[in-house]
């Protein structure tokens, strides 16, 4: 796997000087690996599109053939107009595409396990996530984290026959794979083929609104012989479907971009600017009465202005039963500056006790290299967790060693105005470390942050002043 992901990955700095970004290349990339995938496992794709006939080419004759290849392909049904659809080469010289085509021809990569294969392109979405601002960062989580909070909800599609589970912000697909790969490791992959029919077509949806990385979540599943139903779409400002579903897990887009007004909804019962509360909304719409979700939020959700109304809203709906706060850095190098928290909640029953874990109280900061995100910054989590996924599990803050599990009674949330950021109980030594204090540009992503909350607040309530003049 190694030798597969440096070999593309040492390409792709080549292809740099040509001017192709690290995002460019991973999908280019994914274009190349479907065909090559498709010519070894015999599946049909339209005349002159095929590997054989691209591998032939040279010059600008290959140039010329792939270009109306995408364009061929991005017309076809099913998966393969879904991964080609809009799209479009990157390449201008004929001979990169060709030393491109050439490295992934020296990989029979039918011959590799698909799990293999699948960490392969993987590992080159996560070289090209810690790249910068240029790579794909904003639409990917941390793998470590991902699996985590996916044992603690344990997505069973053979619990019922149309059991289904949702990312309404899907990125590249790791929520979805993670879900799959838990449940392949649960079972050894041996299923009936019924089941087995139902887990790989009718199971994992998702919704996106950028084109590129729901072409790399397709691809994705695919190398995880999974097709799920991605969808291109806006998943807060446009009504969502009908369908519910039993498992929501999703990290929706951190930021402010695009929430400048209130989207126009009628399911949303508290109007606000802010987008990541307005994707709690959206969520509590799409999950089915007794499903559990599991929703990764930055500090703001937890006490921006509208938030205690959300929250109260959401504690009437669901059991809102566990809070991870995750340590600092834990989105570095991908998201720098945005402190992160995980909140799990079933719907159908109202909230009672709200159990707090804070991982992030005296925990040395997350780098990319000296002190990375690992297993272990969750283990004990987990262990306090339990083993039932609605969060019913017999509890007790003795459960931590370091007293970091900690419950809350609904009249205690009630007090604090439904604002879970206002419970803290540890002492942060870290904070008072001058050693530790955070990088210039994570103190200017909190104000910035701070200053957009501020912002949404005002337009919020300038909302309210109009449309208590129009009433007038």
């Amino acid at each position: 796997m190694t030798d597969v992901v440096n070999k593309l990955w040492g390409f792709c700095h080549t292809l740099r000087h040509d001017g192709v970004d690290y995002g460019d290349y991973i999908e280019q990339l994914t274009y190349l690996l479907f065909l090559k995938m498709a010519d070894e496992r015999g599946v049909a794709v339209p005349v002159e599109t095929d590997w054989p006939y691209l591998r032939k080419q040279s010059g600008t004759d290959l140039l010329d053939a792939y270009i109306e290849a995408l364009r061929t392909l991005g017309k076809q049904p099913g998966i393969l107009g879904d991964i080609f659809g809009g799209a479009q080469n990157r390449f201008t010289n004929p001979v990169n595409l060709g030393k491109l085509i050439g490295l992934i021809d020296e990989t029979e990569w039918i011959s590799i396990d698909t799990d293999i294969k699948a960490e392969a392109f993987e590992g080159l979405l996560e070289k090209a996530a810690s790249e910068g601002k240029k790579g794909a960062g904003q639409y990917f989580t941390p793998r470590i984290l991902i699996q985590s909070i996916v044992r603690c909800v344990k997505p069973d599609p053979r619990v019922s026959k149309g059991y289904s589970i949702d990312d309404p912000a899907c990125g590249t697909g790791g929520f979805l794979i993670a879900a799959y790969e838990w449940l392949k490791d649960e079972t050894g992959g041996a299923f009936d083929r019924e089941t087995a029919k139902k887990i790989r077509g009718a199971t994992y949806f998702g919704q996106e609104l950028v084109a590129r990385p729901r072409r790399l979540a397709l691809m994705n599943m695919y190398l995880h012989q999974v097709e799920p139903h991605i969808t291109l779409a806006d998943s807060i400002y446009e009504v969502p479907p009908a369908q519910r579903y039993d498992v929501i897990l999703t990290n929706p887009p951190f930021g402010t971009k695009g929430a400048n007004q209130a989207p126009d909804r009628e399911d949303f019962v508290v109007q606000t600017s802010n987008k990541q509360l307005n994707f709690i909304q959206h969520v509590l719409t799409i999950l089915k009465p007794g499903g559990r979700a599991a929703v990764v939020v930055p500090d703001n959700v937890l006490f921006a202005q509208q938030a205690g109304e959300v929250f109260k809203v959401l504690m009437e709906d669901c059991s809102v039963h566990t809070v991870l706060r995750c340590p600092r850095g834990t989105f570095s190098p991908y998201t720098e500056g945005t402190q992160t928290n995980v909140i799990f909640f079933t719907k159908g029953r109202p909230t009672e006790t709200v159990w707090i874990y804070d991982g992030r109280a005296n925990v040395p900061k997350i780098t990319k290299k000296s002190r990375p995100l690992t297993a272990k910054h969750f283990a004990e989590f987990e262990l306090c967790f339990g083993e039932d996924p609605n969060g019913l599990a017999s509890r007790s803050g003795g459960d931590s060693i370091q007293d970091r599990w900690h419950s809350f009674s609904i009249a205690e949330v009630k007090d604090k105005h439904y604002k879970l950021d206002a419970f803290k109980w540890l002492r942060d030594e870290e904070i008072d470390d001058p050693d530790e204090l955070p990088d210039p540009e994570e103190l200017i992503t909190e104000v910035m942050e701070e200053l957009q909350l501020a912002l949404d607040d005002l337009a919020d309530i300038q909302r309210l002043l109009d449309s208590n003049g129009s009433e007038a």
